[in-house]
């Protein structure tokens, strides 16, 4: 057996969250799999994170274990796309250290959350967050609060489970970009829809209805001032580094 890496991405709105369920096939992991059946590799693909329904991906991980004979992973990423649907697109196939592992391996996630103001329109709808005003620069004010060690206990979704809430944010930062406004955490890791309530946060503080400074309450658990969730269309995982 060979162990590869796989690099892929996709449009989150054709799917039901990453992992694969029970309920559905229409999952990225539950998609990938039917593509690799069709040619007779029966292996479960495992991801460097999980991704929630409609929640993109510009550079995703996978690792997987096939024969040998899989070696030309050329072939292979050819025959896949073949398989796949548009939504998901396999990137790169390398052979990997029988060591490496998708996720556990993984040293730095990075994702981006893409903000429009004004009005929505039909074709960016699953792919831009809108937003009647946006007040850029409260934003790129408060955005650095996330910056360090920090206990997110507060700033994460319900029935986690994980063994602690800490985590690291190496940067957090926003800037604007061809009309969008885009924000950007890099961290060793998150806790389920964590970046979504940071960015709900920020845009509660852009809209003037929370402060700085109860930020900085709800981050050090002082007290909790929001559970505003952002929505997933504007979410995409856009790096993992190793």
């Amino acid at each position: 057996m060979i162990r590869l890496k796989i690099t892929a991405a996709y449009n989150g709105a054709a799917f039901m969250g990453s992992q694969q369920q029970a309920t559905t096939p229409q999952t990225v992991i539950g998609t990938l799999m039917i593509a690799l059946k069709r040619l007779q590799i029966d292996a479960s693909p495992v991801a460097s994170g999980r991704t929630d329904r409609g929640v993109h991906a510009t550079h995703q991980i996978f690792h997987l274990d096939v024969p040998d004979f899989w070696d030309n992973t050329t072939r292979l990423k050819e025959m896949l796309n073949l398989q796949l649907p548009t939504a998901l697109r396999i990137n790169r196939i390398e052979i990997a250290d029988p060591q490496f592992h998708a996720r556990f391996s993984a040293k730095q996630r990075t994702y981006r959350y893409v903000i429009r103001e004004g009005i929505p329109n039909p074709f960016e709808a699953d792919f831009v967050t809108f937003v009647p005003k946006l007040n850029r620069e409260a934003i790129v004010d408060a955005i650095g609060a996330f910056e360090g060690i920090h206990d997110f206990d507060y700033f994460k979704k319900s029935g986690s489970d994980v063994k602690h809430h800490t985590r690291i944010i190496h940067r957090a930062y926003a800037y604007s970009y061809q009309g969008h406004f885009i924000i950007v955490f890099k961290a060793n890791s998150f806790l389920r829809s964590q970046i979504r309530l940071m960015v709900g946060f920020l845009l509660r503080i852009s809209e003037g209805k929370s402060t700085k400074e109860q930020l900085i309450e709800q981050l050090g658990r002082v007290k909790r001032h929001s559970t505003d969730t952002a929505p997933h269309n504007g979410l995409y995982l856009t790096r993992i580094s190793y």
